[in-house]
């Protein structure tokens, strides 16, 4: 596999542009392309059947632009289909969960740790048990977060957003004085995390797409697949549908103006 080949990164929508953001900011020379499924999006509403259908495609999308490294930007997929990547494809995969669930353990004072995802995040327990397989008698409390998503999707984001302060304040309440440690199991919630901390000023946040783009460098360093060229990396952004209310949203999660164009692709919808 070509040094200069592209890292792919993958999610439901936008969540994943977390991602795109932490590793062009770690490893500026890699080249990236992003699929972010918006036709389909969210999936963590979906039966973990369909995560797994989608995934696969997801997957054979970004393998036919022959990356080197895929990274399942996604909590959902993470927690319920990371395994149909790798039976697909011979390079590096990483997911979402395991980095998170051990930098929130290292983190946690007290070994009682809160989980905020999507409802098939949450229902996978996923987190609970990498958490448990580390200490059995560390405490998870776990709450699923549905509207964190389409919120974030439609740009209420303004960390003085009534709406998104409400929507934690509904979410995260019960948390308070029983968790030292909430892992944001969702790369959408990161993009919130003011409001987050805000509800839970007390509260050590992890953000598991930084988690797996520190792995996933260190992999891909100790592999020798870093990029040589010594030239800043290109990112191209793929979506499912409507790329131009895709590229106007991106510039939440990445900090660009004007700078996101989108390309749209076939992958195969249902």
């Amino acid at each position: 596999m070509p040094n200069d080949s592209a890292i792919g990164i993958f999610d439901s929508g936008l969540g994943g542009l977390c991602a795109v953001r932490e590793l062009s900011d770690l490893l500026p020379c890699e080249n990236i392309i992003y699929f972010g499924d918006t036709g389909r999006v969210p999936y963590g509403t979906k039966s973990r059947e369909t995560i797994r259908k989608y995934t696969n495609e997801d997957a054979c999308f970004l393998l036919s632009h022959g990356v080197k490294a895929i990274l399942a930007a996604c909590g959902t997929v993470s927690s319920n289909a990371i395994e149909v990547i790798s039976d697909i494809t011979d390079i590096p995969v990483f997911g979402v969960v395991n980095d998170a669930a051990k930098a929130a353990y290292n983190a946690s004072k007290t070994k009682r740790i809160g989980v905020i995802g999507t409802q098939a995040t949450i229902n996978s327990n996923i987190f609970k048990r990498k958490i448990e397989a580390i200490d059995d008698k560390a405490v998870v409390l776990q709450s699923a977060c549905p509207l964190f998503v389409p919120l974030v999707e439609y740009g209420f984001t303004d960390e003085g957003d009534e709406i998104t302060r409400l929507a934690c304040e509904k979410y995260l309440s019960h948390f308070r004085g029983e968790v030292d440690t909430l892992i944001m199991g969702c790369t959408h919630f990161p993009i919130i995390k003011n409001a987050i901390e805000k509800a839970l000023p007390d509260v050590t946040l992890i953000n598991p797409a930084k988690e797996a783009v520190k792995t996933m460098a260190e992999a891909l360093r100790e592999k020798d697949l870093l990029s040589k060229s010594g030239k800043h990396g290109t990112i191209r952004y793929f979506v499912s549908d409507d790329p131009a209310g895709f590229s106007a949203s991106a510039e939440i999660f990445l900090g660009k103006k004007g700078s996101i164009i989108a390309e749209k692709t076939n992958v195969a919808l249902s």
